[in-house]
Parts: C-alpha cells; structure tokens; sequence
C-alpha cells in the first residue's frame, strides 16, 4: 500500500530504528504475507454464514492472539508509556482494519473490496507528499474506480463500499503503527500485545453475532485456520519485512494486493469479474505504485536551499 517512509513517526530521543536490510528474504516475506492474508480473507468469507461477520472477526484475531501469546510469551515490564500506548493504538487499528474489511467483503467481491481499500493508504500518500506526479498517480487511481462503477455501484453494493473505504483508513493506520510498534517491542512481542486488544475489543460483538457456534469444533478448526492465514503469518512475516526493506518498498508490494486478492476470490470463491473490472483493478495497482515510486525518488534528493 503507499505509504512511504516520510509517513512514518520520527522515533523519540535517543531510540534507534532497527537497520533495514533489502534483499529477496524480505521481498519474500512480504509476497508471502498477502498471499496468506488474502487467501485467508477467501476463507473467512466461508465462515460468514454460519459465524455471522463480527464471529468470524473475534474467532481470527481471538484465536491469533492465544497463539501469538503462547509462542511469543511477550515480556511485560521494562516498555515505557509511550511503547504501550503504540500497542494499544496497533491493536485498534486491526481491530478495526478487520471489522472493517471483513463487513465489506460480505457484500462486494474481494478483488473490488481490496481496490478500494487501497485507496486509503494512496490518498494519504498523495496529500502528504504534496507533489504533482502524485496527483496525477490519483486520477489514475480515481479513473480505476470510475471504471469499477461501470457496470453499476448497486452491484458492488454502496454499504460494502464505504466499508472498503473505512478499511482503507485502518490499513495506512496499520502501516504507520506497525513500523512504530516493531522498533519498540522485540520480536513479535508487540504484535502478540495489539492482537490482544483487537479481540478484547471485538469480543462482545462476536459472541453477539455468532453465540454458542462460535465453540463448535468445525467452527473452531476453520477458525484456527483462519487466523493463522490471516492474521498470525501475514502480520508477522510484514513486521519482519518492515525492519529489512525501506517502507517504500513494502508499499509497492504490498500495493499488489488487489491483484492478489482477485486471484483468491477466484479460486476459493468462484467470483468472476468482467474484463472492464479487471482493468479498473490494473489501473488501481498502478497508481499505487507510481505514488511510491514518486514519493521514494523524491525522498532520495536533496532539499532545496
């Protein structure tokens, strides 16, 4: 997604940022994350009949806390106010970003849904870089989207679509917070805490919405799966991604995400797209990544005097 590195906080006195290391490892890991967290998406549209939309959040993000607890046994003591508070502000943004993505999902295809949701991060990268060749990467973006009403926004649904929307606003926050979160915490550890409060923060909603299903043992298992696909593999191979390659980097793969999407809609869900939806999806891709190209080129000259 387009964030670039001018995005990301400034760490406080004297708190180094982790040295990133490019390389194939860490194109890798984040290719491998949203294979995983798109396909898992695909999965959790499986659950939606039987665990309603906030059940099948609270099973992934409940499920891929107790596991990230238990392998990571994240150490309480010795983070400051600040630390703790990047956790807490983390936690809210998946909670969200999931909640978010997952109501859009139930109503629009999950390429279309993954297209709009990028539209988040890229906006946030136009206006903040304040640059021409971004605006233009914008109308590209825009002229996507133009494209994806063609056969008619009743068709994507207007409700999953401000929710694509809103998805997109938690996943530039989740950007911004995971960098943050991973050069305060070792390890996975500041993960582990944030997926803690994203379930405690959907919990109620989710017995709510699935009740006593919830606990049953198919229910479970696709569960489990669920959030290891979605949420435990993805979140971590991406923080780990984000200490080894510039912030810019990981937004031009991670703008690939439509495209993936798409694929997994395909062939776990059979949902078909016209021609004419395919190329509003391209044309979304490449907005993304010519802003961060922008961004990341701009970024390496000198200021002005």
């Amino acid at each position: 997604m387009p964030v670039t590195d001018t995005l990301l906080p400034t760490p406080p006195s004297g708190e180094t940022r982790p040295a990133r290391r490019g390389g194939v490892a860490a194109v890798g890991l984040v290719l491998g994350g949203a294979l995983s967290v798109q396909f898992g998406a695909a999965v959790a549209a499986l659950l939606f009949p039987r665990t309603g939309v906030a059940g099948a959040v609270t099973l992934r993000l409940t499920i891929a806390a107790v596991l990230l607890l238990v392998v990571c046994r994240p150490r309480l003591r010795g983070h400051d106010r600040s630390a703790w508070l990047a956790a807490g502000a983390f936690g809210l943004a998946l909670a969200g970003m999931n909640s978010l993505f997952y109501q859009a999902i139930e109503r629009i295809p999950l390429g279309p849904a993954v297209t709009l949701e990028v539209l988040g991060p890229l906006a946030l990268s136009v206006f903040s870089a304040r640059r021409l060749a971004n605006w233009g990467w914008a109308g590209l973006a825009l002229a996507g989207v133009a494209l994806l009403g063609q056969g008619g926004f009743d068709r994507l649904n207007p409700v999953g679509v401000a929710f694509a929307f809103g998805a997109g606003a938690m996943w530039a926050a989740y950007i911004v917070l995971s960098a943050r979160v991973g050069g305060r915490f070792p390890g996975a550890d500041g993960l582990a805490l944030a997926l803690t409060v994203a379930a405690v923060v959907t919990l109620p909603l989710g017995i709510v919405d699935g009740g006593a299903v919830l606990l049953d043992p198919p229910v479970l298992a696709l569960g489990a799966a669920l959030a290891v696909l979605a949420s435990g593999l993805p979140y971590t191979l991406e923080l780990l991604a984000l200490r080894r390659m510039p912030t810019a980097t990981f937004a031009v793969l991670m703008s690939l995400g439509p495209a993936v999407a798409t694929l997994a809609g395909w062939l776990v869900l059979r949902q078909a797209l016209t021609v004419l939806e395919c190329v509003a999806i391209a044309l979304v891709i490449a907005a993304s990544i010519g802003a961060v190209r922008v961004n990341a080129a701009a970024a390496g000259r000198p200021e002005p005097r």
